[in-house]
């Protein structure tokens, strides 16, 4: 749930940029320290899952774990952080993750996925909390719409292309490309 806010806080920040007024979100103020927040607690994702990564694929003994090489044995080691880091910890088949390295790592994955994204939520929170409530006006920004809904879809879309898309790129995509060569590993 807090993991959405944090994008609703972002999406009204960008429709505030757009028609150049203080962005308000039920009633409240939405200013540069509520956004940081939010950058911060959403940053800290892709740092704990795609940092991880790339420390395994240059680690030599997180790679003998891998019971694939190539691009599927990088998608293998992407979903264990990404998975660690989303507090599931589930893995592919083919990866021995049972091993000192991918279990220390994976650990850390998932308290900073956890925890280190909660404080900047509760940071958030207590800031709107002390703030005073502002009534509607004509030039509020209305966040009950298709609109607004469209505008935090496209937010999502847009930091999670960002986020995903070079990883996806270096896996999924060029094992499927070279599968298609008749290359398999």
């Amino acid at each position: 749930m807090y993991g959405m806010l944090l994008f609703v806080i972002l999406a009204i920040f960008v429709a505030g940029l757009m028609v150049g007024r203080t962005p308000e979100y039920v009633g409240k103020k939405i200013e540069a320290k509520e956004v940081k927040m939010a950058m911060l607690a959403i940053l800290v994702l892709p740092l704990m899952f795609l940092g991880w990564t790339a420390v395994a694929a240059v680690n030599p003994q997180a790679l003998t774990q891998l019971g694939n090489a190539g691009p599927h044995g990088f998608s293998e080691m992407l979903y264990l952080y990404t998975s660690s880091t989303g507090n599931n910890k589930s893995a592919f088949a083919g990866i021995s993750a049972n091993t000192m390295f991918f279990n220390i790592t994976g650990a850390v994955a998932m308290f900073v996925g956890r925890f280190f994204m909660i404080i900047p939520a509760m940071a958030i929170a207590g800031s709107l909390v002390e703030k005073k409530s502002i009534p509607a006006s004509t030039g509020t920004f209305p966040t009950t719409g298709g609109l607004f809904i469209g505008l935090v879809v496209g937010v999502i879309l847009i930091v999670g292309g960002l986020t995903f898309f070079p990883a996806l790129a270096l896996g999924p995509l060029v094992e499927h490309l070279i599968m298609t060569a008749g290359t398999l590993f």
